[in-house]
């Protein structure tokens, strides 16, 4: 008998939602559509359910994935990770509670950094304030920043910011705790890369590149995608990340941007939400690699009852 399989998803990006949908929804339809039959090649279900709903439903399933719940940063966090803490002690949630809560707060990137993850350098703040900002301009020897949200995704609050410019106003500006970066050019030049891991092996990865004129490589913001076969040295970039990780996660996007020295360096480790670009891995339709891979790593973890 075929296994239930929830897959996680936000109100704004379902076709119902009576609010404003997201401009990505269409990535839901995609990678949802990509999944469910490759899932059930394996014996597994996959149903799309609405995060809000699956605390009092999540015994009805073999596992849980919150792989789309793109809104759980929006003021919803705390929602988020009740619902979370409720479904992880009734049945497998992948990634797991403690990963999730943990991964949500991206001050994980000074941990990463101090067991040797090649990091990007990051200030963590609990407000931003013109008097932190210029420190950082001084600490981390640029005069461009990037200021972005501890918990978000997307860019949402993400701010570039000039030095001598303008201070930006409180309504773009994170609402709580945040992380100042420097600005590397090679995001605009190059582009940021993402690798896919599943159950720690790797699966494929992309390059993924801004418009003209801007920093953000996000679909909603003029960003595409493109298949990427990473080099020797960028693999082991991306796999020191992951090694330092006294886990194996079911599922993580290792997300890098080439640093000053050549070397790419850790911007984002997503175990929570990531999308996943399937349709840049090879194979199509019930062939996808990536889907296989994900669905082969999730059938492996329910056959021997690991929870990781």
């Amino acid at each position: 008998m075929a296994q239930k399989i929830a897959f996680l998803v936000s109100d704004n990006l379902l076709p119902d939602f009576s609010g404003v949908k997201r401009e990505d929804a269409f990535e839901f339809e995609e990678e949802f559509g990509t999944l469910r039959p490759v899932f059930a090649l394996y014996g597994l279900t996959l149903e799309a359910v609405r995060w809000r709903d699956i605390a009092d439903i999540a015994s009805d399933y073999a596992a849980v994935l919150p792989l789309m719940v793109w809104d759980y940063f929006e003021g919803n966090e705390a929602d988020f990770m009740a619902a979370m803490a409720k479904v992880d002690a009734q049945t497998l949630l992948v990634n797991r509670f403690d990963v999730l809560k943990w991964n949500a707060d991206k001050s994980y990137l000074d941990a990463l950094g101090r067991k040797g993850a090649p990091v990007i350098p990051t200030i963590t703040v609990e407000l931003v304030t013109s008097q932190n900002v210029a420190e950082a301009f001084a600490t981390l020897g640029t005069d461009k920043l990037v200021i972005k949200p501890q918990i978000g995704g997307g860019a949402w609050r993400q701010v570039l910011y000039d030095k001598g410019a303008q201070f930006p106003s409180k309504d773009e500006l994170p609402l709580g705790g945040a992380l100042i970066q420097a600005f590397l050019p090679s995001v605009q030049t190059e582009g940021e890369y993402s690798f896919l891991y599943f159950n720690g092996s790797f699966s494929h990865a992309v390059l993924k590149q801004a418009k003209a004129g801007d920093y953000r490589i996000q679909s909603i913001y003029g960003g595409r995608e493109t298949p990427y076969q990473p080099t020797h040295m960028d693999r082991k970039a991306a796999r020191a990340v992951l090694d330092v990780l006294d886990f194996t996660p079911l599922y993580a996007r290792v997300d890098l941007i080439r640093g000053h020295d050549g070397g790419l360096k850790l911007i984002e480790l997503e175990m929570i939400e990531p999308y996943l670009y399937l349709p840049h891995a090879q194979g199509e339709g019930v062939n996808n690699q990536g889907a296989k891979n994900l669905a082969l790593a999730l059938r492996a973890r329910l056959d021997v009852g690991q929870s990781a």
